[in-house]
């Protein structure tokens, strides 16, 4: 299977199986593409001498050769290469997973009331307010240390609400984890996710000594930014987060770290806001669509998908024009790595949600990630006692790209690993279910990623 575009000149190929990019000439682009349709030799180089007969250099022995580097790197496995993944994924499902990684909710709590939030200002589909003990986190800890095999490397994920409303659970936690990983061989790899209205010095200091990444919620230009993230009283927060996240950027010397942004139906521009924020000085940037209710005011429409495909274009552009001017920032969804990357079954089953990665309550209950948290059908146990919900867990081990019949002859499934299991479900009612809205706009992201790759290769120069 072969997926080919043009994007910014370029005339791309990717192999979606070996995972291989060619970057082609007009004829070799046509006969690709003809080939993959399924069109005789014959009849391609029919079309082709049809097509560009008048140029003197495209001529019947040409095209020949065209066809003998096209069956040279079908012989290296470089293009229509076969599918050697299907048989193996349901070996998946049964394999015994380890815990990897918690989202630890130490606040459902919040000091803003954004009107898009998935977790309504920290409550949780109507839950209560509340902080975690520290007696509570200390067990989820020990849950995923006991949990995780041999693995090493864990992940801890800060999160609300707003965590730094429960700020000493959160120096005392990671305190207690730096002594268990002493004790257990472990490394723990701490993040926190802060809207930043509490964020000074000393929160800083510690998070620039503790923590691996410090993720920083705005969503841009202040009009847009204050727009829907406010606070309980309807002020916007531009004004009060903008010095304190440029200080925590610098401080961090522009890495590890990044602005998270959502952008809705009010700011389909919002390549715009990434820019923005690039001319402020941050250099590590992301920009996720707001998924919501259709009846929501700022919910993303079909209607709105054309603009927001062509944002995504422009941004890549205008990426590679300040990459020249030596003004370059990196955009999360366009990190891409084209040689290595993510093993094989983290490509075909995705985040390892509900399986490798949990999400904890103040409570101590477990979760599949945060955004099925309050949903009792996704209850999977507590960090006191364990797994118990085994058909929950069971439903996420068997998720994978071939569980879906709509990823099957999609370019992009090993790039997304079948997208996120919490849209998909909140769109469909199935977590085996896919939310077209988001595909497409992942198959953008996925297409302007390989072109940046590809231009990088090229010098930057357009084609």
């Amino acid at each position: 299977m072969v997926h080919t575009y043009k994007n910014n000149g370029y005339n791309i190929v990717l192999d979606v199986n070996s995972g291989a990019v060619h970057c082609v000439d007009e004829v070799a682009y046509d006969v690709i593409e003809k080939l993959e349709a399924g069109e005789e030799r014959r009849a391609i180089t029919a079309d082709i001498l049809s097509k560009y007969g008048h140029l003197p250099e495209v001529t019947a022995e040409e095209i020949e050769l065209v066809f003998a580097d096209i069956e040279e790197l079908k012989r290296q496995g470089k293009l229509f290469s076969v599918d050697i993944y299907q048989e193996m994924s349901g070996e998946f499902k049964d394999r015994q997973s380890v815990v990897k990684a918690i989202c630890l909710h130490v606040a459902h709590d919040c000091n803003m009331a954004c009107k898009y939030c998935f977790a309504e200002e920290g409550e949780y589909q109507q839950g209560h307010r509340g902080l975690m003990s520290y007696e509570v986190g200390k067990k989820a800890l020990d849950f995923l240390i006991e949990n995780s095999g041999t693995r090493k490397n864990l992940e801890v994920d800060f999160f609300g609400g707003e965590p730094l409303m429960n700020w000493q659970v959160v120096k005392d936690l990671v305190a207690y984890g730096r002594q268990q990983e002493k004790l257990h061989n472990k490394n723990f790899r701490f993040t926190l996710t802060t809207n930043g209205i509490l964020l000074d010095e000393e929160v800083i200091e510690f998070a620039n000594r503790e923590m691996s990444n410090v993720v920083l919620s705005m969503d841009g230009r202040k009009e847009v930014n204050d727009r829907l993230r406010v606070s309980r009283n309807g002020k916007g927060s531009y004004d009060t987060i903008l010095p304190k996240f440029l200080k925590l950027a610098e401080s961090r010397n522009q890495e590890n770290y990044y602005i998270r942004g959502t952008y809705t139906h009010h700011n389909t521009d919002f390549a715009s806001d990434i820019l923005h924020l690039a001319d402020l000085g941050f250099k590590e940037l992301s920009m996720e669509p707001v998924v919501a209710e259709p009846g929501a005011d700022y919910a993303l429409t079909e209607a709105d998908l054309p603009q927001l495909l062509a944002e995504y274009d422009r941004l890549a552009q205008a990426m590679l024009q300040r990459k020249k001017e030596g003004k370059d920032f990196r955009f999360y969804h366009y990190t891409i790595d084209l040689t290595g990357g993510p093993c094989i079954v983290k490509r075909i089953s995705g985040c390892g949600v509900g399986t490798e990665y949990l999400a904890v309550t103040p409570e101590g209950d477990l979760y599949p990630c945060h955004q099925f948290v309050g949903d009792p059908e996704f209850l999977l146990g507590t960090v006191f006692e364990g797994i118990q919900n085994q058909n929950a867990c069971h439903q996420f081990k068997s998720c994978n790209i071939y569980s879906h019949e709509e990823c099957r002859d999609c370019f992009a499934r090993m790039y997304c690993s079948g997208g996120c299991a919490a849209n998909a479900y909140h769109t469909t009612g199935s977590i085996q279910g896919v939310y077209d809205f988001g595909c497409q706009l992942h198959k953008k992201r996925i297409e302007c990623a390989i072109m940046l790759q590809v231009a990088e290769q090229f010098g930057g120069e357009q084609q």
